[in-house]
């Protein structure tokens, strides 16, 4: 999984709010899920541009969501992680909703309705998993990957579940929390050295 994303922001040396951190992490969350979509329809499992497309990224972006709230946890206080959160979900839900109903002519309404939806069902169940100081326990990828796998044929849900487990999963949290610490780091970079030096 090899893309490029924002860590960093453009003007440096202040601490943000929680609300714009989640607004920046946003719409990595979702570079981050449909990467992982693209790569697992590499790996030669169906996944048709259809309703299902949609079903895997909602699973992999309401993972992502959950991910960023558990990292926040120790970092900002009750009021403070329920604006990064509820704001991060709002925004997820939007992109997602907006690409779902433009691709399958559905009702933006409806379709940022059922992703919220989804999503607080969804909390509830990762509840139930440990997130550590190394990041999430087993139990919170197999679920990941059982919530895919019922998005999957049967067939490819045999295959699917260790790939995710091992790598789709843990790198994307990784990608997570690297974002999330550059986005935290209010201190400004030391300034780039020219590659060569001027010439007379």
């Amino acid at each position: 999984m090899a893309i490029r994303i924002k860590s960093r922001w453009f003007r440096e040396g202040r601490t943000r709010s929680p609300q714009e951190l989640s607004d920046a992490l946003a719409f990595t969350l979702w570079r981050i899920s449909d990467n992982a979509l693209k790569s697992t329809r590499q790996s030669s499992f169906e996944i048709e541009v259809g309703p299902q497309y949609f079903d895997f990224l909602a699973e992999f972006l309401i993972f992502l969501v959950l991910v960023a709230d558990r990292i926040v946890y120790s970092e900002l206080d009750t009021d403070g992680r329920a604006v990064f959160t509820g704001n991060l979900a709002n925004r997820v839900a939007e992109t997602y909703a907006e690409n779902r109903s433009r691709l399958l002519d559905g009702d933006l309404r409806t379709c940022k309705q059922d992703f919220i939806d989804r999503l607080n069902l969804r909390a509830g169940e990762y509840a139930e998993f440990t997130y550590g100081e190394t990041g999430p326990d087993y139990h919170f990828y197999r679920y990941l990957a059982w919530c895919i796998g019922n998005v999957l044929t049967e067939e490819d849900a045999k295959w699917a579940i260790d790939p995710l487990i091992t790598f789709e999963a843990p790198e994307a949290v990784q990608m997570v929390a690297n974002t999330l610490r550059g986005l935290n780091e209010d201190e400004p970079r030391p300034a780039r050295r020219r590659a060569a030096a001027e010439t007379n």
